[in-house]
């Protein structure tokens, strides 16, 4: 215990006097952060604080080399006669020089996730890696294969979840020092001297680097930093898994992560449903919507310390908890997170009516919908149509199914008046409707009404009418006339997907005019 403390404190000191360092080093190669509409900040930043971060770190266990420090000979032997350090460091290293890379020439999300991958991929091969993950319903499940990218998943995950959150002066930093501290705990509680003396290093040197990245920031720990900690993180997550405990063993650092993680996760699914890129940067995260409250930068940063504090106390609970208990504080912190999404005045996107439509509506584009199939078998007959009469009748049934009350087709080229003028005067009955057929300039005009709409009468109220005129052109050389549908909106209103069902239907004409 003593040789943790004591590498804490080495790391500690050590990351107070590289800080100003690198940050002056930031500024005399132009390494800082510009004040834009996204930032909080209104002066420019040095934004490569996550090197004194990887420096000190890496300082903290110099001195254990050397003689004086209590039990060093056996963590030197631990540190050297583990092989999976060596892939932990490789990784790291990684991590820090794509980081500090895209501090200084912003890479493009895909080179980013492909080198944090890289190193993630690094990890699975030192064998940190998840190979079984416990979940409340089914238990266990058993990666085998799938260990591979379950692992880069999980690491991606943490890392871009640290890089999210770094949007106020010393949040990403505190979150990740309280995460650490109670992974800290954990190991030593669990036995596991060889994590617990790295996350001492890693709380160590986050916590120097805090005396300058609080508010107000006189350095950020910018890409590098958040990289460099989302993997150490991610990766003494696994390595640090309690003995006895291996069905809780990543349940307890997603709780201890919540506030990234849960940002990032709901990041994506909010950009996704809004139809905004999903890596492209914007102001609506947690600590954006506390500003929009009226907090201070300080104090939205202190509540969510608050909370990662609280999260992790949940998390040190379920150490000893027993099944019941376990499924009670999950359910008591499902039941808080809802109220913080609904607190924050995300609930708008999560209400009912709002998620049954977007389901809808992704349900009718795949094709799931019933109304969708409905409407494709009416589109199928119509392009089966052999004759213009057979046409006219499908269109006039596809009117009715998308509840219009008049349909018109006015037919204009020379091989439409060919085949009109041929067209047999034996009339099908159409089901449910009553089609017509006029004479204007000496081609049939197809004309067809819902039953007990007077089409006169509507002329009286042309205000209330929703009009549609669909030209019916294949290319520049061949229109084939136009297709009207009219709607009394005053009656009902015109259906979500009508449009586009429209347009379905305009199409499919075309293409059985050109093979008739």
């Amino acid at each position: 215990m003593t040789t943790i403390i004591t590498i804490f404190f080495i790391a500690c000191a050590a990351s107070l006097v590289l800080t100003p360092q690198v940050a002056r080093l930031a500024l005399h190669f132009g390494l800082v952060d510009q004040p834009n509409n996204r930032n909080v900040h209104d002066r420019p930043i040095p934004r490569i604080g996550g090197l004194a971060i990887y420096l000190a770190f890496y300082v903290a266990f110099v001195p254990l080399i050397f003689p004086g420090l209590v039990q060093q000979t056996t963590v030197l032997e631990m540190l050297i006669g583990d092989p999976r350090l060596a892939f932990l460091v490789m990784g790291s290293c990684v991590v820090i020089a794509v980081g500090i890379y895209d501090d200084s020439h912003s890479l493009s999300p895909f080179v980013k996730f492909g080198v944090q991958a890289l190193a993630a991929t690094i990890a699975w091969a030192g064998d940190i890696r998840i190979d079984v993950l416990w979940t409340p319903v089914i238990g266990d499940i058993q990666f085998a294969w799938l260990s591979l990218p379950v692992t880069i998943f999980w690491i991606l995950l943490v890392i871009n979840a640290i890089n999210l959150i770094d949007g106020l002066d010393g949040l990403a930093a505190g979150v990740s020092f309280f995460v650490c501290m109670v992974l800290l705990v954990l190991s030593v509680v669990g036995d596991r001297i060889l994590p617990a003396v790295i996350l001492a290093a890693l709380a160590g040197s986050i916590l120097g680097f805090l005396r300058y990245n609080f508010n107000p920031a006189r350095i950020f720990m910018g890409d590098s930093g958040s990289y460099f900690l989302g993997y150490m993180l991610a990766t003494l997550s696994i390595l640090g898994r309690i003995k006895g405990q291996t069905t809780l063993a990543l349940m307890i650092p997603i709780i201890a992560l919540g506030v990234p993680l849960i940002d990032t996760m709901w990041s994506t699914v909010r950009r996704f449903m809004v139809g905004k890129k999903l890596f492209r940067p914007d102001k609506d995260h947690i600590h954006h919507r506390l500003l929009k409250m009226g907090m201070t930068h300080r104090k939205a940063v202190l509540i969510l310390y608050g909370v990662t504090v609280a999260l992790g106390i949940f998390a040190l609970l379920l150490v000893n908890a027993r099944s019941e208990q376990t499924g009670l504080i999950l359910l008591v912190l499902g039941v808080l997170v809802i109220f913080g999404i609904r607190r924050l005045g995300y609930i708008k996107y999560l209400q009912a009516d709002r998620v049954y439509g977007w389901i809808k509506e992704l349900g009718d584009v795949s094709g799931i919908s019933h109304e969708r199939r409905s409407f494709l078998n009416l589109q199928i007959k119509t392009s089966q149509s052999r004759t213009i009469t057979d046409l006219w009748e499908n269109i006039a049934k596809a009117a009715l199914w998308l509840e219009f009350d008049v349909a018109t087709l006015y037919l204009s080229s020379p091989a439409d008046r060919r085949k009109a003028s041929a067209m047999s005067n034996e009339r099908r009955k159409v089901p449910r409707v009553t089609a017509s057929v006029t004479q204007r300039q000496g081609l049939p005009n197809f004309n067809w009404t819902r039953e007990g709409i007077d089409p006169h009468g509507q002329e009286d109220c042309s205000r209330n009418l929703f009009r549609l005129e669909l030209p019916l052109i294949m290319d520049t050389n061949r229109s084939f006339g136009t297709l009207v549908l009219i709607k009394d909106l005053k009656a009902q209103s015109v259906g979500h997907y009508t449009l586009q069902r429209v347009e379905h239907l305009r199409r499919t004409v075309v293409r059985t005019l050109c093979e008739l």
